[in-house]
């Protein structure tokens, strides 16, 4: 009798592309600034994306928008790379305030924003979506991640 062994990996190799963005834009105005460039329709998400660490004792939450195309039967997320969480504590009669910021992807902390486009996508219509983003003004740059290369990319399962 044949035994075959399960890996992990067999369950969880999403086909997906993924496009790094740079900006100075908050979340809704670029979402806005994509559908109006791109042709798209992202909207809120009904939930964020929540996640706890549970070696650093701490939980975030990352936003997302979702935009479901019945032309190319792709599912599109944008997602925020980070999560701003302020802790107020009182000392000697000040209140003081610290910043934290957690990373979706820690070895990507210069990325503001992803888009992930779920399905097997023709490389020349990622090269053309990137274009299309780079002309957006208020985007520094986007490019196209090889999701391989990333150590959290588990994180981008959902």
């Amino acid at each position: 009798m044949q035994v075959h062994a399960l890996v992990l990996d067999d369950f969880c190799d999403e086909e997906y592309s993924l496009i790094g963005i740079h900006t100075t834009l908050e979340e809704y105005k670029l979402a806005y600034l994509l559908n109006k460039n791109l042709g798209t329709h992202f909207s809120k998400s009904k939930e964020d994306l929540d996640l706890a660490f549970e070696n650093e004792k701490k939980k975030a939450s990352f936003s997302i928008y979702h935009f479901s195309s019945e032309k190319y039967v792709f599912d599109w997320f944008l997602i925020a790379n980070s999560f701003r969480q302020e802790t107020k504590t009182v000392s000697n009669e000040l209140l003081l305030t610290t910043e934290t910021k957690t990373y979706l992807i820690p070895e990507k902390k210069k990325v503001d924003f992803f888009i992930k486009i779920s399905g097997e996508v023709d490389y020349m219509f990622v090269v053309k979506t990137i274009e299309n983003i780079n002309k957006i003004e208020g985007v520094i740059t986007s490019y196209q991640i090889d999701k391989n290369t990333l150590k959290s990319k588990d994180f981008l399962i959902f």
